[in-house]
């Protein structure tokens, strides 16, 4: 550790920002019982203190990312806690714990872009077992898989799959092929054929919501195989991409089911009770929390479904006020935008991160502007913040991605042995 101060100052910072939130839900909550505010306190404190000593084990150029997954997860873990009263959410913080561990998976996994660019044919692979999974034992057009005591989203899986797809095929670029008298790479073939597969998969699904944040991973590894060297990309194929894009979209909405169309151009003030009830009554909660908030546990949104999920944004508006809802989402675009003050040092590890910044981004953009009417609602979770065990795995290991980009694995060059010199007899050459 080169900065022992910074990390302790960071450690402070972490565990102050949580006390401070922990004593706002003892002074503020409603009917806080004593005991349960204890086992609270207990969880995302011990969290805290855990994984700070854990994170001594892992010696790396920078903790950026870890500190704010861990400020933001506990802070998750306050607002799940308090949504209708105060009581530790322990389902949210075991797949809290999972994050965090699945976050060390995805360090691991693409720290070393030589072993993952050797081993992407089984990306590729992994990703058609997860759509064959999707298809055989989800049900009749569903996307989760009910084991009883809980539900998996294989989809969520595809998406860092996505990502390390596209990053792995970055130095094809330079392999052209001729074909039908054009210059063709077959990876940027094969990526677009997983994509558009998947794609139609969560069309089939019911699950359009997902479809933007899929196609925005490709569209960012896209943009970074045409700013590779000398990738040279005509400027026919870059307007012949963007107008299947469009006719690809215009069919989608065309074909969309009857219950999406109408999410499209509802009214919600019109349809209250109907396709514009969750939006209408998020709308509403965020009007009455106003800056700073009614105070934990004192909304009616938690009576409303999907609150913990689709609509959490507007859940926490209601109980801690824009003010912190803002906050919590400033948390995690710094999440996001951590490439930008540690940058990565390959180009595999810059698109690594093109591609999870940009999942990020358009999954928060969904949930938010969904909520607060300024787009069609599409349930789509916040990262980090939503309830749902998938989702915050599939987080994890895409923030962990972003570790692994600011501490890759380089081999060391192996030093040439200097020659040995030829032995001179008598003061001539022998």
């Amino acid at each position: 550790m080169s900065n022992p101060f910074s990390y302790i100052f960071s450690c402070l910072f972490v565990l102050i920002a949580h006390a401070g939130m922990l004593v706002n839900v003892f002074f503020n909550g409603k009917e806080v019982d004593t005991k349960e505010f204890v086992i609270l306190c207990a969880a995302v404190l011990g969290l805290d203190i855990i994984y700070y000593f854990v994170m001594l084990f892992y010696k790396q150029h920078t903790y950026t990312v870890d500190f704010m997954l861990l400020l933001v997860l506990n802070m998750s873990v306050i607002f799940q806690s308090c949504f209708g009263g105060v009581h530790l959410s322990m389902k949210h913080y075991i797949t809290c714990i999972v994050s965090l561990i699945a976050s060390r998976v995805g360090y691991h996994l693409v720290r070393d872009h030589r072993w993952i660019q050797s081993k992407k044919k089984y990306v590729w692979v992994c990703i058609g077992i997860m759509m064959g999974v999707i298809v055989l034992f989800t049900g009749s057009r569903s996307m989760w898989i009910d084991l009883g005591f809980m539900t998996i989203q294989p989809s969520e899986f595809i998406k860092p799959l996505l990502v390390i797809a596209c990053a792995t095929s970055i130095t094809e670029q330079q392999n052209k092929h001729k074909f039908l008298q054009f210059n063709i790479v077959w990876e940027n073939i094969i990526l677009f054929g997983i994509t558009a597969a998947v794609c139609l998969l969560q069309w089939w699904c019911r699950d359009l919501g997902s479809i933007p944040t899929f196609a925005a991973i490709y569209a960012a590894g896209f943009l970074l195989r045409i700013c590779y060297p000398k990738a040279k990309f005509s400027n026919k194929t870059l307007i012949g991409a963007g107008a299947a894009v469009l006719i690809a979209a215009g069919i989608g909405i065309y074909l969309a089911p009857d219950y999406v169309r109408a999410r499209l151009f509802v009214n919600i003030w019109d349809d209250t009770t109907g396709n514009g009830y969750q939006q209408s009554q998020a709308l509403i909660a965020i009007a009455e929390g106003g800056w700073l908030g009614k105070g934990p546990s004192n909304g009616f949104l938690h009576e409303v479904f999907a609150y913990e999920s689709d609509i959490v944004f507007a859940t926490i508006c209601e109980e801690w006020g824009l003010v912190i809802a803002l906050m919590t989402v400033v948390v995690i675009l710094l999440i996001a935008a951590s490439p930008l003050i540690n940058p990565p040092l390959s180009y595999f590890h810059g698109t690594l991160c093109a591609g999870v910044c940009a999942a990020f981004t358009v999954q928060m953009a969904l949930n938010i502007f969904g909520s607060c009417n300024l787009i069609p609602f599409t349930g789509v979770t916040i990262p980090f913040i939503s309830m749902g065990g998938s989702s915050m795995a599939t987080s994890g290991i895409m923030a962990g991605m972003l570790t692994a980009a600011q501490n890759p694995v380089f081999a060391k060059m192996k030093s040439a042995k200097p020659k040995k010199q030829k032995k001179v007899t008598g003061g001539q050459p022998a």
